[in-house]
């Protein structure tokens, strides 16, 4: 049972770290953000150093030491990461209120559309998201210093929004420099 939690754990945290690595390039490359939010992230983290703790009694062998030593390091590294970007995130990243969801005339796309607050540390605007499975989710369309949204769809997969043709079959989000 405990060479089992040493080998769980250790997957489990090779896991944790690529979809962590993944949310970082998905961010910076405005692509589908398919990753949980942080703070399931770090539920999951500690559970991970748990076993990983756990699996510090296997002495079966020294690579077995040496894995859980590794999990062990590895997930408390990550815990304090995502610690870190949770806290920062609460409190530097400003309101964000619904203002309006829509839906593709098929009914294939749901677009939720939310105000954004900066405060003091920036501006105000909207930002437009598609949504997928689960929590699923792509940024489509953000503009600064507005704060209304005009929307009409012109087919399917083509909507107008405050006078900007947006493609969600296209890759390419509209976002102003």
């Amino acid at each position: 049972m405990v060479k089992k939690m040493n080998r769980i754990a250790f997957l489990l945290m090779l896991i944790l770290y690529f979809i962590s690595s993944y949310s970082i390039y998905a961010n910076s490359n405005n692509q589908w953000l398919i990753t949980p939010p942080a703070y399931m992230m770090l539920v999951f983290s500690i559970f991970v150093l748990v076993l990983a703790i756990l699996g510090i009694k296997d002495r079966s062998n020294n690579f077995a030491k040496l894995r859980s030593w590794i999990s062990v390091i590895l997930s408390s590294v990550l815990i304090f990461l995502l610690l870190a970007l949770t806290s920062f995130t609460a409190m530097f990243s400003g309101s964000k209120v619904l203002l309006t969801t829509t839906h593709s005339p098929d009914q294939n796309y749901t677009l939720k559309f939310y105000k954004t607050d900066a405060g003091a540390m920036g501006t105000f605007g909207i930002v437009g998201e598609l949504q997928g499975p689960l929590w699923f989710r792509k940024v489509v369309y953000s503009e600064r210093k507005t704060d209304q949204v005009l929307l009409e769809w012109s087919n399917n997969h083509t909507v107008v929004i405050n006078g900007h043709q947006v493609n969600l079959w296209l890759e390419k989000a509209w976002i102003p420099q």
